[in-house]
This record gives structure tokens, C-alpha cells and sequence, in this order.
């Protein structure tokens, strides 16, 4: 489980953002780490039980704490969270699944964060010839309840050959494709936690296999990849 501590070093360094702070308490930070190496490795094993996993361990998962500050605005040397995300494997399995864990703005996400022109334009074409297939997909009970509405980055104006007057018009001018679940600091603390997000990821199954197949296959249904 997420220990209080490694909360409560992420507190502290949102507020201490700086290399003094941070080597004092490096200890700190390794003891926050090795728990989420932990946990992120149990995550993995339950993950590879329904779906196929390529990152092989939390090691190559979790992401760095220190932030690349070359071209960007905020200067502050660590970022003040825990992340990690599961590629799926092979050209077959599409989509990935993220993690996010901040004091009080912790969250799960999986789908496509950013997909190429090629992927954009294969979604968008199927939302518009299928787009009853895609609201039923959507009110889906396990995703209707769990995530709600699909998320992710839009375009201001219609996608260039689309109508504007299509009723799925608002899902065709997604850039992202996106499910997401927020979480309390109370609900990441939970002895459950870790079993909770195993169990949010598999009932994502119905949306990454429809996006799988759109994605691989062609309108007769034969394999691209």
C-alpha cells in the first residue's frame, strides 16, 4: 500500500521545491521511492493476470522526480509527485494505462494521450461511421460509472472533412482519448488502494479492445499489423 510517509514527503517537497531541502532529506525520499517500487510492482502482477504488459518492471515505469527545467517556465528542480505508466504489448494490444499520485490531485488515466496523425484520423473516421457503436461503448455501466464522460484535449472547430452538424461531432473533435478517475488522499491510503486501480484498469477492457481493432484492422476486419 501507498505509505503515509511517502504522502507526507510529497507534501514536504511541494513546499521545500529546492536542491538544499531535497539532499537533506534524501533518505527520505529513497525510503518514498523503494515504497513505490513496491507497489507499482504488485500493481504489475495483478496487471499481467488479464492484460499483456511490455514494461517489465516498476523500475522502468515510474517516472524521474527531477524535472527537465531547460525549456520551461517553472524553474522548480523536482516534480512533487509520483508517476507511472504500463505499456501494452505488442502492435495488437493499443492504449496505456497512467498513474498519478499527488496530495490532493491523484488520479488514473488510460487510453490515448497522444496519438499520431495516422491513429487521430483512423478514431475520428470510426467515431464518425460508428458512432452509435462508440456511445454505446461509452455508457458501458463499468465506464459510465467509473469514469464518466470521455476526456482529453479537443480542437475549437470541426476537423477538417467531418460535418459539424454530426452527431458525434463533439467526440470527433477529441485530440485525446482519455478515461479518467480521480482519488482522494483518504482512498490512495487505503490498504485496498493498489487492488482498487488493478480492478479500475480491467474494467477498461471493453474501450482498449474496440480501439484496438479500430486501430489494426480494416473495414473487412483484416489485420494491418
Amino acid at each position: 500500500m501507498v505509505q503515509t510517509e511517502t504522502l507526507s514527503f510529497l507534501k514536504d517537497l511541494d513546499k521545500n521545491n529546492n536542491r538544499d531541502w531535497f539532499n537533506q532529506n534524501k533518505e527520505t525520499y529513497m525510503q518514498a521511492q523503494e515504497n513505490m517500487l513496491a507497489f507499482v510492482d504488485a500493481l504489475l502482477g495483478e496487471m499481467n493476470k488479464h492484460d499483456v504488459i511490455e514494461t517489465q518492471s516498476a523500475k522502468k515505469s515510474l517516472y524521474r522526480i527531477y524535472n527537465d527545467v531547460r525549456f520551461s517556465k517553472d524553474k522548480s528542480p523536482y516534480a512533487a509527485r509520483f508517476a507511472f505508466r504500463f505499456a501494452r504489448a505488442t502492435k495488437l494490444r493499443r492504449g496505456g494505462y497512467y498513474v498519478h499520485l499527488q496530495p490532493g490531485k491523484s488520479f488514473l488515466a488510460c487510453g490515448y494521450f497522444n496519438p499520431n496523425a495516422e491513429d487521430l484520423k483512423t478514431i475520428r473516421m470510426d467515431m464518425d461511421y460508428n458512432h452509435e457503436d462508440w456511445f454505446k461503448l461509452l455508457k458501458t455501466k463499468s465506464i459510465k460509472t467509473n469514469f464518466g464522460e470521455l476526456q482529453g484535449n479537443k480542437v475549437e472547430t470541426t476537423p477538417r472533412g467531418f460535418d459539424k452538424a454530426h452527431p458525434a461531432i463533439d467526440l470527433i473533435r477529441h485530440k485525446q482519448f482519455i478515461l479518467r478517475r480521480d482519488f482522494t488522499d483518504k482512498e490512495v491510503l487505503a490498504p485496498n488502494f493498489m487492488l482498487e486501480i488493478n480492478t479500475l484498469f480491467k474494467s477498461l477492457r471493453p474501450f482498449l479492445d474496440y480501439t484496438s481493432e479500430v486501430l489494426t484492422t480494416n473495414s473487412n476486419g483484416e489485420l494491418l499489423v
